[in-house]
């Protein structure tokens, strides 16, 4: 077991020279990559092979599904370039839920306040706050989503640390209500997901079967990750009034993978499959695959282990590279926040593979990075992290940064 330090990686510091060395970088190409020694793709065949969730959550089989003759890879290099900041002098950011007319939600995790920014406008406007979150460590505030059918519902979820547990509440979001208090009362839907100082996972979000997913961490209690019947260290399926969906991989369970440490993003390709970013132990970080019903090796392994019965990941990184949290979907490729990492890491897709080596974008240029949304017109919104008891801020932290991405 690491130290503390060791585990959560230690703060990221921003140093004049690391930050023109970034932007020299950025203005040569546009991106760095890292070497073979400290990113690793998933061999073609190694390990499980992963196969296709299906629109309904189900398999499309037990292999590897070939690319598809529609389905191009995505180019080797890619770029991102950041337009221009939308919000600024966040506090802990953390959940970001994108609102139909392309505002967004972005919670707090150590106030429980949510705040509503128009990246058009870029403005601020205070939306209201979570009652029952207990921050403490990595508790908190977390993940946010907007029901598939807020037009009708006006439906906000929230995932959040209480004093015995993290749950995951509903509330109806009222604009004709004064600024501040737009939320309504909060209707739990789970409860009783294991909670920790750290380790909480915390990332929900609706899939394209319209049903709720949840990344949870295992708490520092590792067996938690392989008890079928913990919650913790586990992505849950279930559908919007928090029930276990009929077609999920044990019946009258809301478990669909096992076996994670601590699950911090997730996001769908253009082909419906899920992919989750795990934080690792010592070694390696990960992004995974997700296949229904399948187990993806914590505690017992980490990282590719060519393992049976355990799923490998498609990519791994060393931890002082990455510490994942938010992913996100765009131009062919997953984007994943680095926090320990203080970087965007692009991963070019070939259907369920990489394409080409990962790219690393921004290092050491805006510190931690915790959140990463694609928008309808392909671009991205990022957040910082460094107001979170880890990092050192700069003037305007936390904020939210718009970026184009190929």
């Amino acid at each position: 077991m690491r130290s503390w330090s060791a585990v959560h990686r230690g703060p990221v510091r921003r140093t004049a020279a690391g930050t023109m060395a970034a932007v020299a970088v950025l203005v040569l190409g546009g991106c760095s990559s890292d070497g073979p020694n400290l990113v690793t793709p998933r061999p073609s065949g190694s390990g499980a092979s992963p196969s296709a969730p299906s629109p309904s959550g189900g398999t499309a089989g037990t292999t590897a599904p070939p690319t598809s003759p529609s389905e191009s890879a995505a180019p080797a290099k890619g770029t991102a370039k950041v337009t221009g900041t939308v919000a600024s002098g966040l506090d802990t950011p953390w959940g970001v839920a994108t609102l139909p007319d392309g505002t967004m939600l972005v919670g707090s995790r150590d106030t429980g306040r949510i705040v509503r920014v128009d990246p058009v406008k870029k403005t601020t406007s205070a939306v209201g706050t979570v009652p029952g979150v207990q921050a403490g460590g990595e508790g908190g505030l977390l993940g946010l989503a907007v029901s598939p059918d807020f037009g009708s519902d006006r439906l906000v979820y929230a995932y959040f640390t209480t004093a015995s547990d993290n749950r995951i509440v509903r509330m109806l979001y009222d604009t004709s209500h004064a600024e501040g208090q737009q939320l309504g009362a909060p209707d739990t839907i789970l409860r009783g997901i294991p909670s920790g100082t750290i380790h909480n996972g915390g990332r929900i979000a609706f899939g394209p079967d319209k049903m709720l997913y949840a990344g949870t961490g295992e708490t520092n209690q590792r067996g938690l990750a392989q008890d079928k019947s913990s919650l913790a260290g586990k992505i849950l399926r279930m559908t919007p009034d928090g029930q276990p969906p009929k077609d999920n991989p044990t019946p009258g369970s809301l478990d669909y993978s096992d076996g994670h440490r601590n699950v911090e993003g997730l996001a769908w390709d253009d082909k419906g499959r899920l992919w989750a970013s795990e934080f690792g132990q010592d070694t390696w970080d990960e992004l995974n695959l997700i296949e229904p019903g399948k187990n993806y090796g914590w505690p017992v392994v980490e990282g590719i282990a060519h393992r049976a019965g355990y799923v490998d990941p498609v990519v791994q990184w060393h931890t002082d590279q990455a510490s994942p949290s938010g992913i996100a979907y765009a131009a062919g490729s997953i984007w994943m926040a680095a926090l320990h990492g203080a970087r965007l890491w692009r991963i070019p897709l070939d259907g369920t593979r990489t394409a080409a080596a990962p790219q690393s974008f921004f290092t050491g240029t805006y510190g931690r990075l915790r959140t990463v949304v694609a928008a309808d017109d392909g671009t991205l919104y990022l957040t910082t992290s460094n107001t979170d008891g880890r990092g050192t801020p700069a003037k305007g932290d936390d904020r939210i940064l718009h970026l184009t991405v190929s």
